[in-house]
């Protein structure tokens, strides 16, 4: 029987579709294999933006700075809810925990100050005023100082044990994400007001060189990685993942990214970076002999722009803003795969 145009044509859209199914087919299964959303843990009352989230490993308590809802919530990830709720700050940005000396540190943007809470109970146990706008909280793992972002430019090194400033760097502008590199005790920071990364040395208290990357602005989330030769900055204007040379400050690769990102992290076992996104989305960039390339885009919902890895427990938390159709403010627990 001989075909006629007609059954001709609707072969070719047969077979086309095929192809098209088996061309897409890989980047479907990558996207399937980087991050598998494991659970949702709800905080029922949160309300506005959630800023960012540290961990007490040995408690595995995830602590969450609720910076629209002026409070710390306190996440059992072994039960998988909230256990406690810390009220009354004025706008918290950022939190740490020292294990030292087994406390808690939150910064506040609203009074520029860093509030001190008992690891054990999350009893009050200090205070300190920086002066305005504090920010970013890192623990220093050589020390256990710890170092706040905060003001119109500076880093301010706090002795846990007394709750006092020990230390101050100068910076052109305010200070976004910063990360210290335990090696050389070189802290890389992002300036983004004064367009560019800043690195500090931290033994001598300032600044030694400023990097910068033509054309690029908004540089808020920065990351090294394992080995300490790269950094990695994201900028949002236009939105794409940069990686820099740790001793020259040289861009090495640059590589699209979603819009609005304020986390990022790597996963040296996989070698993986997460990149977390108010967009709505988290990217994920596999490493290769060639360097890094774009693995996999995973949904997750608007204003969704902060998060934390953990290497030990092997996940990614994200934090979710409460929904205009009612749902709760939530922490999006990824699981990374293989």
């Amino acid at each position: 029987m001989v075909a006629t145009a007609m059954e001709h044509n609707l072969l070719r859209a047969v077979i086309a579709s095929l192809l098209l199914g088996l061309l897409s087919y890989p980047a479907a299964a990558r996207a399937e294999e980087a991050l598998s959303l494991e659970g949702k843990i709800a905080l029922p009352g949160v309300a506005g933006r959630i800023d960012h989230m540290a961990i007490d490993i040995a408690r595995k308590r995830l602590l969450v700075a609720a910076l629209g809802n002026g409070t710390l919530e306190i996440v059992d990830l072994a039960e998988g809810h909230r256990v406690k709720q810390v009220p009354g700050l004025h706008e918290p940005q950022g939190v740490g925990y020292a294990p030292r000396p087994d406390l808690v540190a939150v910064a506040s943007a609203g009074d520029g100050s860093v509030r001190f809470y008992r690891g054990e109970d999350l009893a009050p146990a200090g205070s300190l005023v920086l002066g305005s706008d504090a920010d970013n909280v890192r623990i220093d793992p050589r020390t256990g100082n710890i170092i706040v972002g905060y003001g119109s430019g500076g880093l301010a090194i706090i002795n846990p044990e007394k709750k006092a400033k020990i230390g101050d760097m100068k910076l052109a502008a305010h200070p976004e994400s910063f990360q210290l590199d335990a090696m050389t005790g070189r802290i890389f920071v992002n300036v983004p007001d004064a367009g560019r990364v800043a690195v500090v040395d931290l033994p001598g208290a300032k600044q030694i060189a400023n990097w910068t990357v033509p054309g690029l602005g908004a540089n808020f989330p920065l990351a090294i990685d394992g080995s300490g030769t790269a950094v990695a900055v994201v900028f949002r204007h236009p939105p794409k993942l940069v990686l820099l040379d740790t001793k020259t400050g040289a861009a090495m690769q640059q590589l699209d990214t979603c819009g609005d990102a304020d986390d990022l992290f790597f996963d040296t076992k996989r070698r993986r970076i997460y990149v977390t996104c108010g967009a709505g989305a988290v990217d994920v960039f596999q490493g290769e002999a060639s360097g890094y390339r774009s693995l996999a885009r995973i949904e997750t919902s608007s204003g969704a722009r902060t998060s934390l890895f953990v290497p030990e427990l092997d996940r990614l938390y994200i934090a979710a803003r409460a929904g205009l159709l009612g749902s709760d403010s939530a922490v999006l627990v990824f699981r990374p795969l293989p």
